[in-house]
């Protein structure tokens, strides 16, 4: 009996770890969209692509196909969004964030671009993995 009950108070640990874990994880995934708000909305285009992986096999697919590596994605911004005007005010409305492993997560949203030269909206589907211990987009379809 006095086994059972250990054993039922560890699994209830591991289980209220787990979950903490990932309330950890899902608070640190909106901190960081948080401060691409913040970056975009600046027009600082290198400060909102510090979320993302810097790798050649990150991989942004919108409008114009499929992108690889950071340095074609930041350049891809830099000329769609050229000054303030275009960047405008960045606000996410986030959907949903799953967990995919321990590593990882998905996150469903939308932005909203207030802006002179007009407003833009859409959604969004981006993967966050833990690499080297911080959180970065892998792979983000924005349309």
């Amino acid at each position: 009996m006095k086994y059972s009950i250990a054993m039922l108070l560890c699994f209830t640990l591991a289980f209220i770890n787990c979950t903490s874990s990932e309330k950890e994880d899902k608070a640190a995934i909106l901190q960081l969209l948080k401060k691409q708000e913040k970056a975009w909305s600046n027009h600082d285009l290198v400060g909102f692509m510090e979320t993302y992986w810097e790798s050649d096999s990150l991989k942004f697919y919108g409008a114009n196909g499929l992108t690889l590596g950071w340095k074609n994605t930041l350049e891809g911004y830099k000329k769609r969004y050229p000054t303030k005007n275009e960047t405008g005010t960045l606000n996410f409305t986030i959907d949903d964030i799953t967990r995919i492993s321990d590593d990882a997560y998905h996150v469903m949203g939308q932005y909203h671009l207030k802006r002179n030269v007009g407003d833009a909206n859409g959604v969004f589907l981006i993967i966050f993995r833990r690499i080297n211990g911080e959180w970065k987009i892998v792979a983000d379809m924005s349309c």
